[in-house]
């Protein structure tokens, strides 16, 4: 831009302004931004400073003051009009993604910092991408009446892969399992399907976060990421990501205890609370529980302003932490209220209830950011800030809950294979936030080669306002398999209640409801117990059931191993045609061994069918296994079955157990493969078919005998979907079991 025309030395004496060149901009306007009056005596340095103030107004091109006589000339050059913005060479991106992004707009002066700007923000959203190479450039076309046409010409360039991601100073795990950890990943062979491999900065810094949460919850307190350094390749297609690290010591817990510096309360009490032990891994969560789970305590002890502070010692020699929790009274402020803004849609409800402090309550800080974490968790916010400010005393805090809502609805379209029901295909319709009371409903149809379902969900996640889940199913479920004699059809209506009971363990009460029927398949002769079951028609059954579960593979105190135990009996005869008692249990432990490569697993799962109507029981009713339960057999390939009429009816068994183990490790193979390694064993039976008609029947198998499998698995982790490939061997089996050796299962959703 051009200076004054002069230097001037002398002062001058305004008394009248001379404004050239505007068009849009009204003259006194650009007198009054000039800040000179009338009649007023300016200096040289009085005259530049108003040269800068219409320069910085943003709306001229250039700008010239000239002093003449009595008189300023003001000569000005407006910058443009926008009259459109377009964008192209855009391919990957659509115009109004790049556009919403933007700051330029039509009928808007024209700026070329601005217009800068604006394409260093679409290369940004191109980096994101891994389009690292993706350059923008700005040009206008010059129309009429000082009007610009605004064009951003893009380059899109290619996707720069992340080619190999390595680390320095790792000794307690290996390159591949820290690459598990890592949202980048390194380039697939299946690479057009994947944007994991991808190269984004801002990916980058979240590894370095979840490297380090993985290293301190394993008890190396003092790891730390010295750099994670990108370069690209010599061809310069592709990069390559190193983090530098220092794992440190491992540390376990030392000496717990607990000490109160508030008069009255006993550490004892609370001492009683705490979970961990000595010896236990260090895990920074494990001490955020047990402070939240003390300040609890203290609430229900009527304790208030209660606060936990963790003082941790250090004993280097054997490599443990002692962790002393001291009981403190803390600020006495209270919430005045809790300010909800942005929710459009989902109604402040849904967002107060997961705060469990409410307005009038004092004030704790952790509740909050628990809270926080809670609304982030719903999965129903592009962003959701909660701050804290004070309110209209010191001594009251206000909650400010920002969020932004983001579409909760999806359309899920997806294939599966297995061998017994063939190919299918699922659609699925959902919608996690109905009407905004953060309700879900859900419907999926599922259609196989020899079996369909069509099934109608409900929850609601706070019933009645409390910590209830509410889960409601309704479907129509169909076989037309080719692994039995004859065909089913079911209706059922299936609500249930959940709550939690403990930190791990939770209770569920249910109801079910079902309408089944068996028929004959077209010119298909059936055995003389299937002929009497179809003989029944329709039958109605009506049950109660209650479960309970304990789960810690997720939040027990080991990150590496856990167990999973669940229990339950449905009584029927409320109603409908049958009566009967039917017992499940399951129990499974888990573990990470060598460096957490191998997984060890091991379960157990049984049943008992106790039949007290006065009718026959169907297989419909009894237990039938398949590959998913006992490898190595077909659907119905065990237990007692029916040769009458030179069938081979399987009839299912009153009662059954299975013992499974299994390992899955690497198989030496390039990580990006994607492929695993399994060997597992199978052991268990199912017998016993009392209350069965078996008038004209060839029963065998019905005493029941302990059968074992061994075998080996591919598993293949691919865009499409886990595949698993079972290849299985019967070590003891019976004459009549049906044996399968091969067992491929794949689901995909796209």
């Amino acid at each position: 831009m051009p200076a004054p025309r002069a230097a001037w030395a002398q002062s001058f004496t305004i008394n009248s302004f001379d404004v050239e060149g505007n068009q849009r901009i009204e003259t006194s306007t650009i007198i009054a931004r000039t800040g000179i009056e009338p009649g007023q005596t300016v200096t040289a340095g009085q005259l530049n400073d108003a040269f800068q103030r219409l320069l910085d107004s943003g709306v001229f091109e250039t700008v010239e003051l000239t002093p003449r006589g009595n008189t300023l000339l003001i000569e000005v050059e407006e910058y443009p009009t926008i009259n459109q913005i377009s964008v192209e060479g855009n391919r990957r991106v659509k115009d109004d993604v790049l556009l919403e992004a933007i700051s330029s707009e039509s009928r808007r002066v024209f700026t070329p910092q601005v217009a800068e700007a604006d394409a260093d923000l679409i290369a940004e959203i191109y980096s994101s991408q891994g389009r690292v190479s993706a350059t923008v450039i700005p040009r206008i076309i010059r129309r009429s009446d000082n009007r610009v046409d605004l064009v951003f010409e893009v380059a899109e360039g290619t996707t720069i892969e992340v080619e190999r991601v390595s680390f320095v100073g790792n000794r307690a795990y290996s390159d591949r399992r820290l690459r598990r950890v890592l949202q980048t990943k390194q380039a697939n062979v299946l690479r057009t399907f994947l944007r994991g491999d991808t190269f984004i900065a801002d990916r980058i810094e979240f590894d370095k976060q979840v490297i380090r949460d993985f290293y301190l919850s394993r008890g190396y307190v003092d790891f730390r990421v010295n750099s994670a350094n990108v370069e690209f390749t010599r061809e310069r297609d592709a990069f390559f990501l190193v983090m530098n690290i220092t794992e440190g010591q491992k540390f376990s817990f030392g000496q717990i205890s607990t000490v109160s510096e508030i008069p009255g309360v006993d550490p004892a009490i609370y001492q009683e609370a705490l979970k961990i032990k000595p010896g236990v891994t260090y895990t920074p969560s494990l001490v955020e529980n047990s402070i939240a789970r003390m300040e609890r305590l203290g609430i229900k002890q009527g304790v208030d302003f209660l606060r936990v502070e963790p003082r941790v010692s250090r004993n280097q020699r054997d490599l443990t932490l002692d962790v002393q929790f001291v009981l403190t009274k803390g600020p006495r402020i209270f919430v005045e209220r809790i300010d909800i803004e942005g929710n459009t849609t989902t109604l402040d409800r849904v967002i107060r209830r997961q705060f469990d402090t409410v307005e009038g309550d004092p004030f704790n800080p952790r509740e909050i950011r628990q809270a926080a974490e809670r609304i982030r968790a719903l999965g129903f916010f592009a962003v959701a800030d909660v701050e804290p400010r004070e309110g209209s005393s010191p001594s009251q805090v206000i909650v400010d809950v920002d969020v932004e809502e983001q579409p909760t609805g999806s359309l899920s379209l997806g294939g599966s294979y297995s061998v017994s029901d063939g190919f299918g295909i699922a659609v699925g319709l959902s919608e996690s936030n109905f009407l905004g009371r953060g309700q879900t409903v859900s419907l999926n149809l599922a259609t196989a080669q020899d079996a369909e379902q069509y099934t109608i969900g409900f929850s609601e996640p706070y019933l009645l306002g409390r910590k209830l889940r509410f889960d409601l199913g309704l479907g129509l479920s169909s076989t037309n398999s080719s692994f039995a004699s004859y065909d089913t059809e079911t209706l059922f209506f299936r609500p249930q209640v959940s709550y939690a009971i403990g930190e791990l363990s939770s209770l569920r009460l249910r109801y079910g409801w079902e309408r089944s029927e068996m028929s004959q398949q077209d010119d298909e002769i059936n055995g003389a117990v299937v002929s009497s079951e179809i003989a029944q028609g329709k039958r109605t059954t009506s049950s109660l059931g209650v479960s309970y579960v304990y789960d810690s593979r997720l939040g027990g105190l080991n990150p590496n191993a856990g167990v999973l135990f669940e229990v339950g009996v449905d009584a029927a005869g409320l109603g409908g045609d049958n009566e009967f008692y039917k017992s499940t249990a399951r129990g499974i432990a888990q573990t990470r061994v060598w460096n957490e490569e191998v997984v060890l697993r091991a379960s157990l799962e049984l049943g008992a069918l106790h039949w007290r109507g006065d009718d026959f029981s169907r297989t419909l009713d009894r237990f039938v296994l398949g590959p998913s339960t006992f490898r190595g057999f077909e659907p119905a390939g065990i237990g007692p079955r029916d040769l009458s009429n030179g069938q081979d009816d399987a009839t299912g068994g009153n009662y059954y157990w299975v013992a499974r183990f299994e390992s899955d490790f690497p198989l030496g193979l390039p990580e990006e493969l994607g492929l695993r390694g399994g060997v597992f064993y199978d052991v268990g039976n199912l017998y016993n078919i009392d209350n069965v008609d078996t008038t004209g029947a060839n029963i065998v198998g019905a005493d029941g005998s302990i059968r074992h499998t061994i075998g080996v698995s591919v598993l293949w982790e691919t865009p499409f979907g886990p595949l698993r490939f079972n290849f299985s061997q019967a070590l003891k089996k019976e004459d009549f079991d049906k044996e399968q050796n091969f067992d491929l299962t794949v689901q995909a959703q796209f």
